[in-house]
């Protein structure tokens, strides 16, 4: 039988947008990053399908990207929050964002300012290791042997 790494392949891209790789889903993160926790907000909020928002908030749950807490007995009612993964899939949210209002920018955008000091925030995703912004050097593709 194969297991399930070999099913996704060798390229992390792929085995991360198997996991989030929908419009909806990375919608739904978006949403709960900014408190919109429980379903009728997010069904609300998106204007998405009952079956559709079920079905994405339980898959993103057993991909481990969402946390189900129950928060009222009667009726039982859950609210859904951001695990470490799904926190960590935060920024690339933003860079996507960021890549839209860029070529594809016409008309209002909603921005993000820092809670604090109140600037926009212009997200740029790069190396940690030398702090070089990603797609200004040529890379390499190793692949595992």
């Amino acid at each position: 039988m194969t297991d399930e790494k070999e099913m996704l392949g060798t390229c992390p891209v792929d085995r991360g947008l198997t996991r989030v790789g929908d419009r909806w889903s990375m919608l739904i993160l978006r949403d709960v990053e900014y408190g919109l926790t429980r379903y009728e907000q997010l069904r609300t909020s998106l204007g998405i399908a009952p079956n559709i928002l079920a079905r994405r908030l339980a898959a993103l749950t057993a991909a481990g990207l969402l946390e189900k807490r129950r928060y009222s007995q009667r009726p039982p009612r859950d609210e859904y929050l951001l695990t470490d993964a799904g926190r960590d899939f935060l920024p690339i949210l933003m860079a996507i964002g960021a890549w839209g209002r860029k070529y594809n920018g016409a008309g209002a955008l909603s921005l993000h300012r820092d809670a604090t000091t109140g600037e926009i925030v212009r997200p740029v995703v790069v190396d940690a290791v030398t702090g070089a912004p990603i797609g200004s050097r040529p890379l390499r593709l190793d692949m595992p042997d």
